[in-house]
């Protein structure tokens, strides 16, 4: 698996599609954002969340869990607000959710915003803030959130977290 990620990201065509899935599809370029000290582009981040929806819906017993895009909190915050993304779940309804992720793209980084309906809650998760330094990585928080874990991840596991993400994404399958 590591040499397979390797080759993936010594690749040299940034527009050399790598996976393709959800209406999405993920490029050399983009897995760029993926390697050690590069931010993730919102791309990135929306496969991943997919992937997560994907694999809860699939797995009896699962939380279930609903992702927006990456674009749904900043045309929320638009001029426009709400009357620009009151459609976005036309066709779902989110109250049959245990858990709803909200992308937040907020200046440089990314966090996570949580809505948790099981204990009525909402969490914000920033790598970036002061409450939570010990833990980073916003895709990995949707992860262990997704699956009912505590976050007892660290900073120091991102160089693995996002090698394998490197796989999942090219195999379109969460380990």
């Amino acid at each position: 698996m590591a040499s397979e990620v390797n080759d993936i990201l010594a690749l040299q065509d940034p527009n050399l599609v790598i996976s393709k899935v959800f209406k999405l599809c993920i490029t050399q370029g983009d897995f760029a954002t993926l390697k050690e000290g590069c931010w993730l582009n919102d791309k990135v981040i929306n496969f991943y969340l997919s992937l997560l929806m994907k694999r809860n819906r699939d797995q009896l017993g699962s939380l279930k869990v609903f992702s927006f895009s990456t674009f749904f909190y900043s045309k929320l915050q638009s001029g426009e607000g709400h009357a620009v993304v009151k459609n976005w779940t036309k066709t779902q309804d989110l109250f049959l959710f245990d858990l709803v992720f909200v992308p937040l793209h907020l200046s440089m980084h990314w966090a996570l915003a949580v809505i948790d309906f099981k204990s009525q809650t909402i969490q914000c998760y920033d790598s970036m803030g002061q409450r939570h330094d010990d833990i980073f990585f916003v895709c990995k928080y949707a992860d262990f959130l997704s699956q009912g874990k505590p976050l007892t991840f660290r900073k120091c596991d991102i160089p693995v977290f996002r090698k394998i993400m490197v796989w999942e994404i090219t195999h379109q399958k969460i380990l």
